[in-house]
């Protein structure tokens, strides 16, 4: 088989690197631009743990309650205003994976009387938990929200809004807030502390984002 030459490649080189760079997103790049293509991926309760509510019945939050809080953060996008919180034009929905990982949680792993597991995850936990995912060749930014934990005596729960390059797989930013729960219901209640976490973004968190990674 005849070899190339040097100066091909060399040219080959530089050109499929630079199709990747192209390919791959940027911080800076998703922060600065309103059409950067996006999707919402949904709230991932896989790691998730109901601290201090003995009583809750995990089949029914496995089976139905964790799927029935990313369906109204689907079904009513002006309320959960996804896209602008994060300053977009547009945002797509695919929630369909996250739900099905939700489904395989196991009921009896759901309760903690732990109270140090409302802060327990790092960095390294949620970059692992989004090696798992399969984007399906889905390019662009994702969005997607970690449940840490959820306390019924803090009334409160901790949650990792998580922005990927789902060409790469690439955690560009992830970052533990805390939301405050509110409603009526258990879906209600707790989906109510993601729309404050939701609008602590919307005030504050996206333009401190900005501010920090986007220069």
């Amino acid at each position: 088989m005849k070899s190339l030459s040097k100066p091909l490649f060399t040219y080959l080189a530089l050109f499929l690197l630079s199709s990747s760079i192209g390919n791959s997103q940027t911080l800076k790049d998703f922060l600065n631009s309103k059409e950067t293509p996006t999707t919402y991926l949904g709230l991932d309760f896989s790691l998730t743990k109901l601290i201090g509510d003995a009583g809750a019945n995990t089949s029914d939050i496995a089976n139905r309650q964790y799927g029935g809080i990313n369906d109204v953060t689907v079904n009513e996008p002006k309320k959960y205003d996804i896209a602008g919180a994060f300053q977009k034009s547009k945002v797509d929905n695919d929630i369909a994976q996250t739900v099905t990982r939700n489904m395989s949680v196991k009921p009896a792993e759901i309760i903690s009387t732990n109270a140090a597991d409302y802060n327990r995850l790092k960095e390294a936990d949620i970059n692992t938990l989004v090696q798992g995912y399969d984007f399906l060749g889905k390019k662009g930014i994702g969005i997607l929200f970690v449940v840490e934990a959820m306390s019924k005596s803090e009334k409160a729960a901790a949650i990792w809004p998580t922005i990927i390059d789902m060409g790469s797989h690439k955690v560009l930013l992830t970052e533990r807030l805390v939301g405050k729960a509110t409603g009526i219901g258990f879906r209600n209640y707790w989906a109510g502390a993601f729309l404050d976490v939701l609008k602590a973004i919307d005030k504050r968190k996206y333009d401190e984002w900005k501010s920090k990674y986007g220069k």
